[in-house]
Formats: C-alpha cells, structure tokens, sequence
C-alpha cells in the first residue's frame, strides 16, 4: 500500500479542497489518462486497488503512471470513546485530489485497451472520472 516512508508531523488538519487542480491537470506521461471530476479523498488501498486492474487488463504490456500520492495522515477515534481527550491515532494516507487533476496515465497500448482499462480503474475509485487523450496522439498509428 502506498504510504509516505517518514512524515514531518504525524497528524494533519482535514483541510478545504475549494477549487480546481491548478497543477498535475495536463497528461505529462502516457497518451491517455482519466481525469477526477469532483473532489475526494483518496485512500493508497483505493489507489493500488485500481492500479492492479489497470495491470492486470492491460496484461502486463504498455506502461503506466499514478500521478497521485496519499502523503496526507488521517486519524480516526476508536469506536465508543466520549467526546475530547485529543486528536485520535494515524489510521492510513489519503491522496486529496480536486477537479481536472490527472490520477493515472497510459503508453503503449490501443486506444480500445487503454479507455477498457481506464474504465476498470475509475470503478475502484470514489471519484466521478473523465478519460481523456493527448492532443498528439495519433489513432493511424495503432500501435
């Protein structure tokens, strides 16, 4: 699972994610990618959830890109405790992605296998999703 090796604090305030990605929201990598519509947190179990069935349809040939990390601590309060006594315990990362950023891009595959493949991917994730493809991108090539 997907997780920072070291932090500089072990918790983290929650946060506002107003607005639209301003960076991370071009393809860098691959041809073809799916981009978030809305924003969410993104846990790593979600990420790598997604990133095998990207893996697994495209059988292992072309190339892909997580563009998103989770380096975001969360904590949770265990169940049936009273209200204050402090912020709870780090349960897992989360990746917070706004509207217009990139979450995974592909290279190498046809445009069939890359937009079934996206597909599969986007199913795992708690985003509504978009896919999208390179200007540059050449359909007579096919590779």
């Amino acid at each position: 699972m997907l997780q920072p090796k070291k932090t500089k604090f072990r918790r983290s305030q929650k946060g506002r994610m107003k607005g639209n990605a301003q960076r991370g929201n071009q393809l860098a990598f691959g041809s073809f990618g799916i981009k978030t519509l809305e924003s969410k947190w993104i846990t790593g179990r979600q990420i790598e959830a997604a990133r095998v069935a990207v893996t697994r349809y495209m059988q292992r040939q072309g190339q892909i890109w997580i563009r998103i990390f989770p380096d975001k601590p969360i904590t949770k309060k265990p169940a049936e405790v009273r209200m204050g006594k402090g912020k709870g315990s780090p349960e897992g990362f989360v990746a917070p992605v706004t509207p217009g950023r990139i979450l995974i891009e592909v290279e190498g595959v046809s445009f069939e296998i890359a937009k079934e493949a996206l597909r599969l991917a986007a199913q795992k994730l708690p985003v509504v999703t978009k896919f999208v493809v390179s200007r540059d991108y050449d359909a007579s090539q096919n590779v």
